[in-house]
């Protein structure tokens, strides 16, 4: 018999099953095959915050300045704030009062303002993070004014990381504490004296302050 001729070919018998083998075995693994880059998308800006139902533009007995705020109870006790510090710290005239307002996003107190449930009076006079703006005399009227909103109000002065000694806030959510103080002090209106100051020096009204201040200013 004839020997079959050696295969010259240097893809032999052997490295053409091993070869073709290989391929068969890639095949039923499937080679990753990169994916096109997708773009990403661009950020969708987030929408403004929308503008609180019921707010209203409120005169600052006494001057002509005028604020807007959230009508109802909150705007009663920040009002009585605003007139007080009118008559008996510095005068306000207009545009020295802020209260419903779009401040930029981490702005101290922005989200009071944004709500209309805050005031800021002479921004100029008391920038926010100064400290010793008062005399006081003014610090001690400013007491007796929180202790006459009975804790509803809270003083910028008092807070630790952003002192803001022209700002004032409602602190509490609407319910029957910030009411009942509100018809307090709606109730003063026609009272016949209503246009004497009070006096923020009586002994009682000095208690009651210094006690309010020292729970404020532990929170602050």
């Amino acid at each position: 018999m004839t020997e079959p001729a050696e295969d010259a070919s240097p893809f032999g018998r052997r490295r053409f099953l091993t070869i073709t083998g290989s391929l068969a075995v890639a095949a039923s693994v499937g080679l990753a095959v990169p994916a096109a880059a997708v773009p990403a998308a661009p950020p969708v800006p987030a929408a403004p915050p929308a503008r609180p139902d019921g707010l209203a533009t409120f005169p600052v007995e006494g001057s002509n300045a005028s604020v807007t705020l959230l009508s109802g109870p909150s705007a009663v006790v920040l009002l009585h704030v605003a007139r007080r510090f009118h008559y008996e710290v510095a005068a306000l005239r207009a545009n020295d009062i802020t209260g419903y307002a779009e401040p930029p996003a981490g702005t101290p107190f922005a989200a009071d303002h944004r709500s209309g449930t805050a005031i800021a009076v002479l921004p100029a006079k008391y920038p926010a993070g100064a400290t010793g703006g008062l005399f006081p005399h003014e610090l001690a009227i400013v007491r007796d004014v929180l202790a006459e909103c009975e804790g509803v109000v809270r003083w910028g002065g008092d807070s630790r990381e952003h002192p803001q000694e022209g700002h004032f806030r409602v602190d509490v959510r609407p319910g029957n504490l910030l009411t009942r103080v509100a018809g307090k002090i709606g109730g003063w209106v026609g009272a016949p004296d209503r246009a004497a100051p009070a006096d923020p020096f009586t002994p009682a009204r000095r208690q009651a302050a210094e006690r309010l201040a020292e729970r404020q200013i532990a929170t602050g």
